[in-house]
């Protein structure tokens, strides 16, 4: 594949980018947003599932990105009321869905980034 590279701006969501690179990036870059798009590609997950799964992550940065990642239409948030206790599911919505080769492809590679580089601590 062939990418082609031209000063150009491109507008999304209210922003001006000079690559889409850089809106890929707005959507799912940072620390925290791919690894809990990487847990929900898997099915639905509850608010306390994902926080324990992500155990460095702190409950108010863990809410702060799941409200980017649904504004941004990767996940969709369900609350049920039904009967209680509350309760609120998350899950990737099916443009989210499109990204699942894209967060498979980061995860092998950080993988072997693993094998080769690091230590599994736990």
């Amino acid at each position: 594949m062939e990418i082609e590279y031209k000063k150009r701006i491109i507008k999304f969501n209210d922003k001006q980018f000079s690559c889409s690179t850089s809106i890929a990036m707005e959507l799912i870059g940072g620390k925290w947003k791919s690894v809990i798009l990487i847990y929900l590609l898997n099915g639905k997950k509850r608010y306390n599932e994902l926080y324990k799964l992500i155990s460095t992550i702190t409950e108010r940065t863990l809410s702060l990105q799941l409200k980017q990642l649904e504004k941004d239409d990767l996940i969709v948030r369900k609350v049920y009321t039904k009967k209680p206790p509350l309760k609120v599911e998350y899950e990737l919505t099916p443009f989210g869905e499109t990204l699942r080769p894209v967060l498979i492809a980061i995860a092998n590679w950080g993988t072997t980034v693993v094998e080769q580089k690091g230590e599994v601590i736990e």
